[in-house]
């Protein structure tokens, strides 16, 4: 990222304070200390990767409803496609007996 795009990021970015139990804020420095970054930037992915997945978990969930509804409509589409089957397959036997 060039000098333009970091003063444009450092423009558009909000500082918050947080509060966090010590045994996270322990794991969270360990892993910051491994990965030789820093605690915003580990907080940052791990809020981008958090918004994402719920973003998954909510299109997967409207999915899953889709597919129920879709299921309803299709057995109910079944049902009446069985009925007017079975009322062919009668009237198709009327007209070959003569009855």
């Amino acid at each position: 990222m060039g000098v333009r795009g970091q003063v444009a990021n450092i423009q558009n970015t909000k500082r918050i304070m947080i509060s966090l139990p010590d045994q996270l804020l322990q794991e969270v420095d360990g892993i910051v200390a491994m990965e030789k970054s820093n605690r915003s930037e580990f907080i940052r992915q791990a809020m981008k990767l958090y918004l994402q997945e719920r973003k998954k978990r909510h299109i997967r969930e409207s999915m899953q409803r889709g597919y129920m509804e879709m299921a309803k409509i299709n057995l109910t589409m079944a049902s009446e496609a069985f009925y007017a089957e079975v009322e062919a397959d009668g009237t198709l036997d009327r007209l070959v007996s003569g009855v």
